[in-house]
C-alpha cells in the first residue's frame, strides 16, 4: 500500500494501490502516516517526496470503505480525526520540505494531501477535484485552510462550492501547483527538487515553514516577533557560519544541518 524509499537524503513515500487509484483506506491511512512520522524523525532524511503509483496521485477516500462504514452506521468511523488531521498536520509542520509529485488525479482528500505540502509538480496529465460537496459532504484534511492560502478565498470557494476538476494548466495559472511537466518527467523533476532541497539549509526551511504557518494566522507584530526569534535561533547555527563565510570567498555553501 506505501513503498517507502530513501536515496540522496530523500525519503520518497509512494501510495501503491494503482487499482484503486490510491484511495485511502484506514490501513493506507494509518500507514500512511506511519512512513511520514518516520521520515520526519529520520535525520538522514532532510527533504520528503510524496507520490502515486499508476494513473493517480491519489482519489481520497476509498469510497467502498466508507460505504460500508455508512451502512454499519458507523459514519465516518473517527478517520477525519484518526487519520486525516494527524497526516496533514505532519506534512505540514514536520521541519523538512515536503515535495508532491502530482502524477495524475488528486481527487478529495488526495487533492489535500497535495496542498499540505509545500511544493508540488505536476504532470500535463494531472487533474485536482474538490469532490465533498458533490457527496454531501464539507471539506477536510485541511482543504479548507490550504486551498484559500494558495488560491485565494474567492477561488477556493468556487472550487469547493462547484466541485469542477481543475487541469494543470489552470492549477499553474492560480498557482496552486510549482511547476507542470510532461507526465514522464514529473517524478524526476520531482525528485531532482527534492534533491535539491536536501542538499541546502535544512534548519532554515524549517525556520520558514513556521514562519509562513504562524504569520497566516497573526497579526503584523506578531508575526515580527517570530521572525526575529527563528533568526535568533537560525543565526546560532554552524549552517549559518558556515554559509556566511562560503559566501564571503566566493564559494558554495556545504549544509550538515547543525
Amino acid at each position: 500500500m506505501i513503498r517507502y524509499d530513501v536515496a540522496d537524503a530523500v525519503a520518497t513515500i509512494t501510495l501503491d494501490r494503482p487499482e484503486a487509484m490510491n484511495s485511502l483506506t484506514a490501513e493506507t491511512k494509518q500507514a500512511l502516516h506511519d512512513a511520514l512520522r518516520r521520515a520526519a524523525h529520520d535525520r538522514g532524511v532532510r527533504a520528503v517526496l510524496l507520490t502515486g503509483s499508476g494513473r493517480a496521485f491519489c482519489a481520497g477516500q476509498d469510497l467502498r470503505e466508507h460505504a460500508d462504514n455508512l451502512e454499519a452506521g458507523r459514519g465516518l468511523a473517527n478517520t477525519v480525526r484518526a487519520h486525516y488531521n494527524p497526516i496533514v498536520e505532519l506534512i505540514s509542520t514536520m521541519p523538512k520540505p515536503v515535495v508532491a509529485a502530482v502524477n495524475g488525479v488528486a481527487a478529495g482528500a488526495g487533492a489535500s494531501l497535495a496542498f499540505a505540502c509545500d511544493l508540488r509538480v505536476a504532470s500535463e496529465r494531472a487533474k485536482f477535484a474538490l469532490a465533498f460537496a458533490g457527496i454531501g459532504l464539507a471539506p477536510d484534511s485541511g482543504a479548507s485552510w490550504t486551498l484559500q492560502r494558495l488560491v485565494g478565498q474567492g477561488h477556493a470557494a468556487e472550487l469547493m462550492l462547484l466541485g469542477e476538476p481543475l487541469d494543470a494548466a489552470r492549477a499553474l495559472e492560480l498557482g496552486l501547483v510549482t511547476r507542470v511537466v510532461p507526465a514522464e518527467d514529473v517524478l524526476k523533476t520531482a525528485t531532482d527538487l527534492a534533491v535539491r532541497l536536501a542538499q541546502g539549509p535544512t534548519l532554515a526551511y524549517g525556520a520558514t515553514k513556521r514562519a509562513l504557518a504562524y504569520a497566516a494566522t497573526h497579526a503584523l507584530a506578531d508575526s515580527l516577533a517570530m521572525e526575529a526569534d527563528l533568526q535568533d535561533q537560525c543565526v546560532a547555527t554552524q549552517d549559518h557560519l558556515n554559509a556566511t563565510r562560503a559566501f564571503l570567498a566566493k564559494e558554495q555553501p556545504t549544509f550538515n544541518a547543525e
